[in-house]
């Protein structure tokens, strides 16, 4: 019979079933075609060293500028991705995709001009970079262009959420910094579940501004002090080992992940009820005009 072994590197043994608590896993959206954007302006640098003041300074510019345009394609992905997660979301402040085509053209037209004749071959050099920009707007896409499930919404009060949305993304990203000096899997296994529970009373805030002040408390001060506590419980168990700061940092981290789901269902069941009322106010005014609804 087979027999599941476990340990301080293995997973989590406990039988019990992981659960995401609603939240999509998230994996990083640069993958090996955004990566291998970084190798043209290597392979452009190494071919121009040898050729001359004249090329090696095109190839210079030309590897500069590919690799903008690399490192711009990666932010444009992740910022696109971060859109497409949203149900409410604007469209991104820079058009990072867009920039880093236009980086990408610009950097192959240098490439061309580094390895040829720059006064007959301009020309030449110019098509090669609007090809390479066609083939990366075809490769990649472009930026979302406008913002989607704002229609309205007070943008004041949208600012304010994403004010606060962007600092408690950053209370849980340093919770994830802080648990990996702990070195103990069950610990950051647990603490990614409340972080999910946290990051769907996010979603809740963000898809209605209105939440946001019943919420606020829970986004920045319970978010807050939970940082700083896994910093502490992190410092202390590295150090000792001591099984007391384990078991304590694992119930606030239980008190923690009810309160805050318990504040998200509690925002739900206030968005319905709020949705009645007004069905019930649209329902009396259609009938003093005499539409009658069946």
């Amino acid at each position: 019979m087979a027999k599941r072994f476990g340990g301080k590197y293995s997973p989590d043994d406990s039988g019990t079933p992981q659960t995401q608590h609603g939240d999509r896993v998230v994996v990083d959206p640069v993958g090996g075609r955004a990566n291998v954007m970084f190798i043209p302006p290597v392979v452009l640098l190494a071919t121009t060293l040898g050729s001359g003041a004249q090329s090696l300074a095109f190839g210079l510019v030309g590897a500069g500028t590919l690799t903008l345009g690399a490192w711009l394609l990666r932010e444009g992905l992740r910022a696109e991705a971060a859109y497409a997660a949203r149900k409410v979301a604007r469209r991104p402040a820079v058009p990072r995709k867009i920039l880093a085509g236009i980086a990408t053209g610009l950097g192959a037209g240098l490439a061309v001009i580094a390895h040829l004749n720059v006064a007959s071959d301009v020309v030449a050099a110019v098509l090669y970079g609007l090809c390479a920009t066609g083939l990366h707007f075809a490769a990649f896409g472009i930026d979302p262009l406008k913002s989607k499930g704002m229609e309205g919404i007070d943008t004041f009060q949208q600012d304010r959420v994403a004010r606060v949305v962007d600092e408690a993304e950053k209370y849980l990203a340093g919770m994830t910094d802080a648990i990996k000096r702990a070195g103990d899997r069950k610990a950051e296994a647990r603490l990614a579940r409340f972080q999910a529970t946290a990051r769907n009373l996010i979603r809740t805030v963000e898809e209605d501004p209105r939440d946001l002040t019943a919420a606020r408390k829970y986004l920045s001060v319970y978010l807050r002090g939970a940082r700083d506590a896994t910093a502490k419980f992190a410092d202390i168990y590295a150090r000792t080992g001591d099984p007391q700061a384990r078991i304590d940092y694992m119930a606030l981290l239980d008190d923690l992940d009810q309160n805050f789901a318990a504040r998200n269902q509690k925002s739900l069941l206030d968005d319905r009820s709020d949705l009645s009322v007004e069905i019930d106010v649209l329902r009396e005014r259609l009938s003093r005009e005499g539409v009658r609804l069946e």
